[in-house]
């Protein structure tokens, strides 16, 4: 009887599964087989915007059934214009539980609208993979721009405003520069003005002193 509800839930789950993959829209994911795997690869939610969470979708399976057990044979490299960078994969189900199995997930912040590039290597199912699949108008959405759904006002991206910042530096700190060196002057004014002052009150001071002696002297001499 428990054999009987696990092959059962296994046929649901891969009903399901291959239900999914034929309800997908063809521009949404690029899908491919390689030897025995197949697969579809693209945004876990499209559109994709910059500034907001999405992840790298990964949908395996294997003579129409879906691979559950891959463990940390398989990792993706996301890449766009120079930079690189590994993230993890995890799955984004559990079998009898939630989500679709064979569903597994790369979860990261695109900051910037363009092409991105999606890495795969390592292994699945023993099978090895080396396979890069790319956004754009064949395969799956380039990340978009968030203003063009904004609404009732278009607000700068995180990616404009670190780039607002980045140009507006070099002038911040030629302000700052320009502020530091009058405080300076103006320190060395006051620092000068101080010393004449001191010395124009010890002048002051030996004239007044001369000028006494020259009183007293004065006074003992019509004694």
């Amino acid at each position: 009887m428990v054999k009987r509800k696990h092959r059962l839930a296994a046929a649901l789950g891969a009903a399901l599964f291959l239900t999914t993959l034929a309800a997908m829209p063809a521009s949404a994911h690029e899908a491919r087989t390689v030897g025995k795997i197949d697969m579809e690869v693209g945004w876990g939610t499209e559109p994709a915007y910059a500034g907001e969470t999405n992840s790298v979708q990964i949908l395996l399976s294997s003579g129409g059934q879906p691979i559950t057990d891959l463990g940390d044979t398989l990792k993706v490299e996301i890449s766009f214009g120079d930079k690189t960078q590994e993230f993890p994969i995890e799955p984004f189900f559990e079998p009898g539980e939630f989500g679709t199995p064979g569903d597994y997930r790369a979860f990261l912040i695109p900051t910037r609208a363009g092409t991105y590039s999606f890495h795969l290597t390592g292994s699945v199912d023993g099978q090895r993979m080396d396979e890069t699949f790319t956004s754009g108008p064949k395969t799956f959405d380039d990340v978009a721009n968030p203003q063009s759904v904004q609404f009732p006002e278009q607000d700068p991206s995180t990616g404009e405003l670190a780039a607002r910042i980045e140009r507006e530096t070099p002038r911040i700190n030629e302000a700052i520069d320009a502020a530091d060196a009058n405080a300076q002057s103006a320190s060395d004014d006051a620092s000068s003005a101080t010393t004449f002052a001191i010395v124009g009150i010890a002048v002051g001071a030996v004239g007044l002193a001369v000028a006494i002696v020259a009183l007293v002297s004065t006074r003992k001499k019509r004694a």
